[in-house]
């Protein structure tokens, strides 16, 4: 019955997975065929986000109610805050859509995974360095210094989680990254 495959895109935060996925949307040739998953979040909503488009923007008490109800097929909390992909939406796109782009975190990837092994692809975004990476965390909003540490920290760890994924793409060159994301996807479309 299921028809659709979930490309997940992971990596660190600042490794540009969100940017990545949101080119490929912009593609008239891959957005006829992908469906973007807008995944639940308790953080509040940075400059230029808008609900619905790059979150659903909920309270702790609400996602924690869908976590019981069993309504959020991935989770994890980071930094203070939690996010989580839709249960329901994500089967019904299965059935209806060619694909399912989820933009998600290292864990989340892992249990996509063990849910749908026949139908994920797995797609690890890795910055160029640790230093370009740093920059990147730093530029990105006004984080404190602790925020950055602990965000480099992690990233560190889920550096080493990159063998797990079935594709891995160095995001040095956007346009490069971006060229070979699409070409990765078009062809496990087929």
């Amino acid at each position: 019955m299921k028809k659709g495959k979930l490309f997940v895109i992971s990596g660190p935060s600042g490794s540009g997975k969100t940017t990545l996925a949101q080119a490929l949307l912009k593609d008239p040739r891959l957005s006829a065929r992908l469906k973007k998953s807008v995944s639940f979040t308790t953080r509040g909503k940075r400059k230029g986000e808008k609900q619905g488009r790059d979150y659903f923007f909920i309270s702790e008490v609400e996602f924690r109610k869908r976590l019981k109800a069993k309504k959020i097929l991935e989770w994890t909390r980071y930094l203070g805050y939690y996010y989580g992909t839709d249960r329901e939406y994500i089967d019904r796109q299965l059935i209806t859509a060619e694909g399912i782009l989820l933009c998600i975190d290292i864990k989340g990837a892992r249990s996509i995974r063990r849910l749908y092994p026949a139908d994920s692809v797995l797609l690890f975004i890795k910055p160029p360095s640790l230093a370009e990476l740093k920059r990147r965390i730093n530029k990105r909003c006004a984080l404190g210094e602790e925020e950055v540490r602990e965000r480099l920290a992690a990233a560190k760890k889920e550096l080493g989680s990159a063998a797990m994924f079935d594709y891995r793409v160095i995001n040095k060159d956007f346009k490069l990254a971006v060229k070979r994301l699409k070409g990765i996807i078009s062809s496990e479309l087929k």
